[in-house]
Parts: C-alpha cells; sequence; structure tokens
C-alpha cells in the first residue's frame, strides 16, 4: 500500500496575491478598488486570518487572469495543512502538559509509571498516581504543603515523591495509633540504633504502634531527607516517610526520630523536610530539638563533652556509645554537626545502612524471609539484658564481649 505524502508545509493564499501585487506594482487599496472590497477585506486574506469565499475566487480570478479554481484549490490546500497540524500539536500540547506536572521520565525508571507511546494511556496514568480527574486539578496532597527551602527544589517533583508515599503507605495494615503508647516505645527504638543490622526491624516496629512508614528514594533536585504526614488530615493515621538520601546510620536515626517528633507534636499538613537546611521555623526546631534529646539524652551528652573536653578518640566514643546503648556512628553524627570533630574524623563509624533496607525501599511491606540470623542486640533482648540493664549503668566492654561471645555460641548450637 502505497503512503500518501504530505507537504511539509502549504503557504495561505494571501502570498500568491502579495507575490501577484509586487510583480504588477499595485498596493492592497489598489486591488481593493479593482475588486469593489473594503481595503480591510484584502488585508485580511493576504494575512490568512480570511477565507476565500468562491465569490472572492471569481473575483480574483478576474482581477490576475487565472481560474478560479486556482484560488479556490490554493485556500482548501492551506485550511486542510492548518486542520491537520492543529491535530497533530494537540497529543503534543497534551503531552507538555504532563512533564510540566511531574519527572515522568524519572517516574517511569522507577516503575512508578508505566512506559507507554499513548498520550491518553499516560494522561490516565498520572490521574489515577495523582488521584485526581484531569491534569489540570490540583492533587489534594498539595494542600498544607509545606517544607525546609535550602536549595531551589523541583516543587512538582516533591510532590510526586510525597504522593508516592501516600499511595504506598495507603496500602499497609498498621496497628491502632495510640499518641501516649508511641512515647513511652521510643526509649526502646532507640535502643535499636545499637547495631547497624536493626534497622529493618524499624518498620514493623512502627506500623505495630499505627504508624505507617515507607521508604521512597528521592527524585531529582527534590532535597528530601524524609516527611511526616497524616493520611486525610486524619490525625490517627500517621505516616513517616524517609529517602535514604544519605546512606548513613547517623543519618538514618536521626531523620527517623525528627520524622517522629512531627508526628508526636501533632504538627499538621504534609512535612517535607530538607535537615541539611539550617534556616528553619519554630516547628523544625522543635523536631530538632526533641529527636537530638532522644537519641542522646542530654545529661549524658552533656557529661561525656564535659569528660572528654576536646579530646575524642576512638575508645571514648565506643566507650560511650555502648554505656548508653546506641551506635557509635549516631554520637560522631552529632560531634560533626556540632563541629566539635572535624568532618574527616572518625567516618569508619559512618556505616551504610541500605543494604539492610532493600526489602523495604519503594514498596508497601516486605515479605519476610522464612529464617534470619539473629543479631546481638535480640541475643541480649531474648535474655533480658536490654531490658534490666539502665543507660546509667556501665558493663565493661570485656563483660559485653564475652557475654557477646556466649550468646553467639548458643544460638549457633541450640
Amino acid at each position: 500500500m502505497t503512503q500518501k505524502l504530505q507537504p511539509a508545509r502549504v503557504f495561505p493564499p494571501g502570498r500568491v496575491i502579495g507575490e501577484e501585487l509586487e510583480a504588477r506594482n499595485w498596493t492592497q487599496r489598489d486591488l481593493a478598488e479593482i475588486m469593489g472590497r473594503p481595503s480591510q477585506t484584502i488585508n485580511e486574506i493576504i494575512k490568512g486570518t480570511k477565507q476565500i469565499t468562491p465569490e472572492t475566487a471569481l473575483e480574483l480570478s478576474a482581477a490576475f487572469g487565472t481560474s478560479a479554481e486556482f484560488w479556490t484549490n490554493l485556500e482548501t490546500s492551506y485550511r486542510l495543512f492548518v486542520a491537520r497540524q492543529q491535530n497533530q500539536d494537540e497529543p503534543i500540547a497534551r503531552k507538555s502538559k504532563i512533564y510540566d506536572m511531574a519527572p515522568i521520565a524519572e517516574m517511569m525508571k522507577l516503575g512508578w509509571l508505566t512506559k507507554t507511546k499513548s498520550v491518553d494511556e499516560l494522561e490516565q496514568q498520572i490521574c489515577t498516581f495523582f488521584d485526581v480527574s484531569q491534569v489540570d486539578e490540583q492533587p489534594k496532597l498539595a494542600l498544607n504543603f509545606r517544607c525546609s527551602q535550602h536549595r531551589e527544589p523541583n516543587v512538582n517533583a516533591q510532590l510526586a515523591w510525597a504522593k508516592r508515599v501516600e499511595n504506598l503507605a495507603r496500602q499497609q495494615n498498621v496497628g491502632t495509633y495510640d499518641r501516649q503508647k508511641l512515647v513511652r516505645a521510643i526509649p526502646k527504638l532507640v535502643k535499636l540504633s545499637v547495631e547497624p543490622v536493626n534497622v529493618v526491624r524499624v518498620p514493623e516496629f512502627l506500623m505495630s504502634l499505627g504508624v505507617r512508614f515507607v521508604i521512597v528514594p528521592h527524585l531529582s533536585k527534590t532535597y528530601l531527607d524524609g516527611a511526616a504526614l497524616h493520611l486525610d488530615d486524619d490525625m490517627s493515621r500517621p505516616v513517616i516517610a524517609l529517602t535514604l538520601r544519605y546512606n548513613r546510620i547517623d543519618n538514618f536515626w536521626f531523620t527517623l526520630m525528627h520524622e517522629i517528633a512531627h508526628i508526636v507534636l501533632e504538627h499538621e499538613g504534609l512535612i517535607l523536610d530538607n535537615l541539611d537546611d539550617e534556616d528553619v521555623d519554630e516547628k523544625e526546631r522543635e523536631a530538632n530539638e526533641m529527636a537530638r534529646d532522644w537519641l542522646l539524652a542530654p545529661s549524658d551528652y552533656d557529661r561525656f563533652i564535659e569528660e572528654t573536653g576536646s579530646s575524642f578518640s576512638d575508645a571514648n566514643i565506643k566507650n560511650f556509645a555502648m554505656k548508653v546503648m546506641i551506635h557509635p556512628g549516631i554520637i560522631v553524627g552529632r560531634l560533626r554537626k556540632e563541629e566539635k570533630v572535624l568532618y574527616t574524623k572518625f567516618g569508619t563509624h559512618l556505616v551504610q545502612i541500605k543494604n539492610n533496607l532493600q526489602d523495604w525501599i519503594d514498596v508497601a511491606a516486605h515479605v519476610p524471609l522464612l529464617r534470619k540470623e539473629k543479631s546481638n542486640f535480640e541475643k541480649f533482648e531474648d535474655v533480658g539484658l536490654v531490658g534490666c540493664c539502665d543507660v546509667e549503668e556501665d558493663l565493661s566492654v570485656t563483660y559485653k564481649s564475652v557475654l557477646a561471645e556466649s550468646l553467639e555460641s548458643k544460638y549457633d548450637h541450640r
């Protein structure tokens, strides 16, 4: 079957009329006088804003010595060309509007949207994703939208990220939320920080308390570490989200506790956090202070600083971490943040944690393994050591080491 070729461009009849006028050294007024038409009509025909009717075609044929069909054919060809161009431009304009709405290519790469060449299908997908009836409609999540601004973020990308968080959170089955119960559980949650592998226990720990928890990778130019929100603005349905933008144990735990603080303090709206931002409001300061004090009791931390002065070492950081039962990396992160140590110091303690959370990244819930090795923390917890020891109790490094080895032996041979 032979494909019918279409011209790349068709000129309006007015251009031909203009060329005829130039060749004859006529003006538009001259042609108007000859045809007995107003000058404005001739001008509109030449500009293409007024169509050539059969009557006008007869008059032009008489004026220029051509056939009337010549002018009607020019007019028809031009109008068909314009109509085709408009039909071709419509899907382009629709697609442009969709790409303005969100980072479509990145969302497709992450599997949030399915790749398609159909504008209709893409439009339907984006409407479903944002829970809107048409692309011109403002997503509901944009209400009460607030975020800290350290750099100039792509707000549409931030909104797409937040909507992904909401979509995953809605799929989760969680316990009944009780604010006081969450507050009472904070010390136990913090003790999980003693070992990097324990981060995998955080999602189910929070979900058992009625707090939805998701990890969604940050999108380009969002500059986000985490978020806190409530589904449908219902304070009994809190959601916490992390990006793991900085794959370090200190950033994970501080961001987590910062977002929990927003929930406990009952801050309303969608709160998107870039924790690099130093220019924060009162609510952010409240969340920062609460997160900091949950991780390290002020009295413990102040005593540590007083005892060590500026003579920080691997040994005294590890001893202090063991005493208060948190990971040394969290202490190093705080010392760096407060500029008490150089950023080049003690980097070995800032271990990565993302591999431990792979099963939770960008999913509503993970499929648990049939059997997994218990961490040292879980072994301590099994024999009641975690529950019985007070944070002030200073168990010697040697005793803890011996106990850990005996527990490992116990679990390896039972």
